[in-house]
């Protein structure tokens, strides 16, 4: 029997920061943010991020405005796609800069951002940036280097591929004594077994975590036991510690209602066409609370720490359903399984403690947050 207990499951909030472009109020991003915190329902609120190819709110902005609402949530990005378009110095300074206005609460998801062969977008982005494609990765990995040395007591001396620096000492630093660097992956199935080996490994070397998005559950649960594997090679087993799934939800007892809703809103949010029906039934967990408790589940057996969930929804009143959904009937349900499975993985400790332990606080935040038995229900509602 196993030894150890799993990682207890911790619940993200994504942000539609792009939303804001086709009509989503910033003061709703910035509400929904405050009811997270204040809920304790769920432990992170996170925002997307791109510069010329899918524009939005910008990724560092939009968090440093959510760390002075919040107070709790860890804030993160998911993914931090134009990190190789940007300049290493300025960001650590950027970076630091908004842990210290969180109070070190901040989580860096990164990537190497789409190539310029997945769509014209993208290729001018990589342009105007003055990055050709084939340096994304080289750069992704020199830049998290760089930032670590930049966030360390020392001053930089530093001479690589892409840049040089002589006795840098970047200021301020972070809260955190490491800040977590998350690494979002997701390797093409057509470019072959080469190609996604380097990818989870980059991860297992470089990260103390991974992102990903719109991958079976099969295929996660593969590529984490394979990223475990490689950090354990490279002596970072205990540092290589969260799996980080980025999922779409919305929920409605009319399952095609949810689907049909959703698909109108992931082709505004990533332009029509660019989501295959392949991605789609892996990404979207939508119809009832008892479809969408199984989806985010299977996920959660297959070892995702992590989930981060994002509304599909395009209207205000069908964001405030979904939500409603997922505080009072999804989120409890999945909790609760996903805390039986980590006991019963757990050998030689104390009696587990009875089912309703911590119970008030979940259904405190759950009425705050769902707008339900609480006296901002009417200004809950309206903000949704």
């Amino acid at each position: 029997m196993p030894t150890t207990t799993k990682q207890p499951v911790r619940f993200g909030l994504s942000l539609s920061n792009r939303a804001v472009l086709f009509g989503l109020s910033p003061e709703l991003l910035l509400e929904m943010a405050r009811l997270a915190d204040e809920s304790e329902v769920f432990d992170s609120v996170w925002v997307g991020d791109n510069l010329l190819s899918k524009p939005r709110l910008e990724a560092i902005a939009t968090l440093s405005a959510l760390a002075v609402r919040t107070r709790r949530v860890r804030l993160g990005a998911i993914c931090l796609a134009s990190f190789p378009l940007r300049h290493p110095l300025i960001l650590a300074i950027q970076w630091a800069s908004l842990d210290v206005l969180a109070g070190g609460r901040t989580i860096l998801g990164v990537c190497a951002g789409a190539s310029a062969d997945q769509g014209p977008q993208f290729a001018a982005e990589l342009e105007a940036m003055r990055v050709p494609t084939q340096e994304r990765i080289p750069r992704l990995e020199e830049g998290i280097d760089l930032l670590r040395r930049f966030w360390a007591a020392e001053p930089v001396s530093f001479r690589g591929r892409f840049y040089e620096f002589d006795t840098v000492n970047a200021l301020p630093k972070p809260v955190q004594e490491r800040v977590p660097i998350y690494l979002g992956v997701n390797p093409r199935k057509e470019l072959g077994p080469a190609v996604t080996e380097r990818a989870l490994r980059r991860v297992a070397r470089l990260a103390d975590g991974w992102q990903v998005d719109g991958t079976p559950s099969e295929v996660f649960a593969e590529h984490w036991r394979r990223i475990k594997g490689y950090a354990a090679e490279y002596g970072r087993a205990a540092e290589v510690k969260d799996a980080c799934f980025h999922m779409m939800v919305n929920i409605n007892e009319d399952a095609a209602a949810a689907r049909s809703e959703s698909v109108e809103f992931l082709a505004r949010y990533y332009g029509a066409g660019r989501i295959s029906s392949e991605k789609l039934e892996a990404w979207l967990a939508a119809g009832p609370p008892s479809a969408v408790i199984d989806k985010i589940s299977r996920f959660i057996e297959a070892g995702c720490t992590i989930p981060v969930l994002r509304f599909t929804a395009l209207t205000r009143s069908h964001v405030s359903r979904s939500r409603h959904g997922l505080i009072t009937a999804v989120l409890p349900a999945v909790r609760h399984a996903s805390e039986e499975a980590r006991w019963s993985c757990s050998v030689g400790r104390r009696a587990k403690p009875a089912a309703t332990a911590g119970a008030p606080a979940w259904n405190e935040g759950a009425q705050l947050l769902s707008g339900a038995g609480h006296p901002r229900k009417t200004a809950v509602r309206q903000a949704s």
